[in-house]
């Protein structure tokens, strides 16, 4: 196993939140037995730029603070570096977080920095994208699409739910074209999930799905009415058998995928692709930092 000795952290901390947290965390970092350089970035434009700029001096570990799509879309910089990736998880939902047993909080998550040890794990693309956890088609990227951002920042999560509740009252179902390498099939649906890790939203869907399989898998939610899609939610989220009455997966190495119509597709919780891709596993393509039991 690697030695440990030098690291970054970067936190999104365009949120109140985001700052309060790395503030906490720049505390308890000091206690790690190697050297963290903190940055603290209030723009997420300037992500990118930061963590290009920390890969720069070499790290051993770059560990990012934030939502599961500020990790998704960082960690495409972190491929073919020599570096071991960390994870704060400072988002509502941090699926990737609970995709690797991590601890959801940032004291428990710093214990398995100074513990853990590395797991290489796959990632996820979108064409040529490279995504941590999980991408969708449907309702997701229809109400990230058009939720009013200053809605999200005065009204929170109460005000999300409400938006979810008014889109879903135009939402429709569409038809899906999925092909893994057996031929195109057809089905009518009301949600895809392109999954590299079993959680979504923060809720185990997709079984079938694991960080070391080396497979990619699409999870279609099946159903010509949207009250299918509210019920699947709702099976899920109880986390009862009855979720699976209605999904069927395809899995491989690579699956195209088209809708009729073109959809936007949200990966990780940002709207960054458009129908028809291609979704692929880049396995074993990146270290993270995990638990030492779950190692």
């Amino acid at each position: 196993m690697m030695e440990i000795r030098s690291a970054a952290l970067i936190v999104n901390a365009q949120s109140r939140r985001g700052r309060k947290m790395f503030k906490h965390a720049c505390r308890r970092l000091r206690d790690l037995p190697f050297k963290v350089s903190p940055h603290a970035v209030k723009n997420p434009a300037h992500l990118d730029r930061t963590v290009r700029q920390a890969l720069e001096a070499k790290p051993d570990l770059v560990i990012l603070g934030g939502g599961d799509g500020t990790i998704s879309g960082l960690v495409d910089l972190l491929v073919g570096h020599d570096v071991v990736l960390g994870v704060l998880p400072l988002g509502t939902a941090n699926s990737f977080a609970r995709t690797l047993g991590l601890p959801l909080d940032i004291d428990g998550a710093i214990d398995v920095l100074a513990s853990g040890v590395p797991k290489r794990i796959d990632l996820g693309m979108i064409d040529q994208d490279y995504f941590a956890n999980c991408a969708a088609m449907g309702l997701s990227p229809q109400i990230a699409e058009t939720v009013p951002h200053r809605l999200k920042k005065v009204a929170g999560r109460v005000g999300y739910l409400g938006w979810a509740a008014y889109q879903l009252g135009k939402f429709r179902p569409f038809t899906l074209f999925v092909d893994d390498g057996s031929g195109e099939k057809e089905l009518r649906v009301v949600e895809v999930r392109i999954s590299n890790g079993p959680y979504h939203g923060g809720t185990w869907l997709v079984d079938e799905a694991s960080v070391t399989s080396g497979k990619i898998v699409v999870q279609a939610v099946r159903g010509h009415y949207k009250r299918r899609l509210v019920t699947n939610w709702a099976w899920s989220f109880l986390g009862r058998p009855e979720r699976h009455h209605d999904t069927v997966s395809f899995t491989g190495t690579s699956i195209r995928v088209r809708t009729d119509p073109p959809l936007p597709i949200s990966i990780d919780g940002e709207v960054l692709a458009h129908t028809p891709v291609t979704a692929h596993v880049a396995a074993g393509v990146i270290e993270v930092m995990v638990p030492r039991a779950s190692n």
